[in-house]
């Protein structure tokens, strides 16, 4: 199994281009099952999750495409594919694929309101919590599905098609709202979201979606409405930039020190992360390029923040920012309300010297002048970012187990790091 050795110590200074968003491409992928036309998809990060739904779509039936790589893109450019699902040939989601990838039980959405059936695995637990799906299939009952639950499969039916109808969600839901925009796409009539995700990647999403001829409006605000059409076509879009990558450096550098321009990233889609980031001492600039984010001296000041649904703190950049945090001249409360057990990275941090009491969802993060490298495990994605981000500001020597996490969600990450003077490898295991 693969590791990643950091010697820490040395600023960033450089260019670190930000990918396209995981959790963009994620959804945009899967809505290829509802049009018989080819979606070709730009700007796509070269990810083991993307992989991964490549050969779940596959099993369905969808052919899938790479264009290679044109003379004069950058060593960073995202990818082109092009999927066609011209013919659905199976309409069941095993558990074996379902199982490695949580975002793969969406497909029960395009294939329920395509083929009015659909079989799929319940995903099950993992690592940060249960992430329950019974809102995702309240969403279909509503749009008129009979839903059973049978040995561990959610059985579907819609024969007749789906129907639209109001569907007001208890609390929000990015998966929920996924799930309501794909299925209502193709249903008859008119649908209503209420307390709708506002989320980037689900606007992303529904831009998408309206290209391949889908009536939406309100998409990005809290209330969206759909009317439904009989069918969509193709169409070719281009995947948002990743926000969570974005953020992701710009802890690193906050932590750190240098300078770096985040190429492609954009403040519109950070807006109270990049507040939070300032306050802690970084200099955040908006340019034609992207963001430019520095700090040059100067003490780390420590900051509360509480995690939230778009706009508030993403709960996605809650490891890298207790990282920081673990730095910083002073006390901070970090407060997760999205996911439960989603401080498990406590204990590695504390491996390098971070000092850290949970009180519930409650975070005490006592900053310390100087952390020290430490052989130190991942725990899932965003938790093995923030082990990178602490041992780039820490003493010595950090080498970061199961980095299997990191390739699921950030492209070339050690590379990226390196274009900026870190001192990052990743030790391969012997095949």
């Amino acid at each position: 199994m693969d590791r990643i050795r950091i010697v820490g110590g040395s600023p960033l200074n450089g260019i670190i281009p930000i990918s396209g968003a995981k959790n963009a491409a994620l959804p945009l992928m899967i809505a290829s099952l509802l049009t018989p036309e080819t979606l070709t998809l730009e700007n796509v990060p070269r990810l083991a999750d993307v992989n991964q739904l490549n050969r779940i779509l596959g099993n369905h039936g969808v052919d899938y495409r790479l264009e290679g790589k044109r003379v004069g893109d950058s060593p960073y450019a995202g990818q082109t594919i092009h999927l066609d699902a011209k013919t659905i040939v199976d309409t069941t989601a095993p558990y074996e694929l379902v199982s490695r990838m949580r975002a793969s039980f969406w497909v029960i959405a395009p294939l329920l309101a395509r083929m009015g059936e659909a079989k799929v695995s319940l995903p099950g637990g993992c690592a940060i919590g249960t992430r329950p799906v019974d809102l995702l299939l309240m969403v279909l009952e509503k749009l008129g599905a009979n839903i059973e639950i049978e040995g561990g499969y959610v059985l579907a039916d819609a024969k007749k098609g789906l129907v639209g109808g109001e569907i007001d969600f208890a609390k929000v839901t990015v998966g929920g709202t996924h799930t309501a925009l794909m299925a209502a796409s193709l249903a008859k009539g008119h649908t209503l979201i209420k307390n709708a995700a506002c989320e980037p990647e689900v606007k992303d999403l529904a831009d998408c979606l309206v290209k391949m001829g889908a009536k939406i409006s309100g998409a990005g605000t809290s209330t969206i409405e759909i009317e439904g059409v009989t069918s969509l076509h193709g169409a070719r879009h281009d995947v948002l930039p990743d926000r969570i990558e974005a953020g992701t450096y710009a802890c690193a550098v906050a932590m750190t020190g240098g300078d770096v321009l985040l190429a492609g990233a954009r403040a519109d889609l950070l807006p109270l992360a990049l507040d939070v980031l300032r306050q802690t001492g970084a200099q955040i600039d908006e340019t034609a390029q992207g963001l430019r984010v520095s700090r040059k001296g100067g003490k780390i000041r420590p900051v509360d923040v509480t995690t939230a649904p778009f706009p508030g703190f993403p709960t996605d950049l809650q490891a890298q920012f207790m990282a920081l945090m673990s730095g910083a001249d002073g006390t901070s409360r970090i407060t997760e309300t999205i996911f439960e057990n989603r401080f498990m990275h406590v204990q590695e941090l504390a491996r390098l010297g971070a000092r850290i009491k949970l009180e519930g969802d409650v975070a005490i993060v006592e900053g310390r002048p100087k952390l020290k490298g430490a052989p130190v495990m991942a725990t899932d994605l965003r938790a093995s970012v923030s082990l990178v981000i602490a041992a780039l500001a820490a003493e010595g020597e950090t080498i970061v187990h199961r980095v299997y996490h990191l390739d699921r969600g950030f492209e070339q990450l050690e590379e990226k790091l390196q274009a900026c003077g870190a001192t990052v490898e990743r030790l391969r295991e012997p095949a």
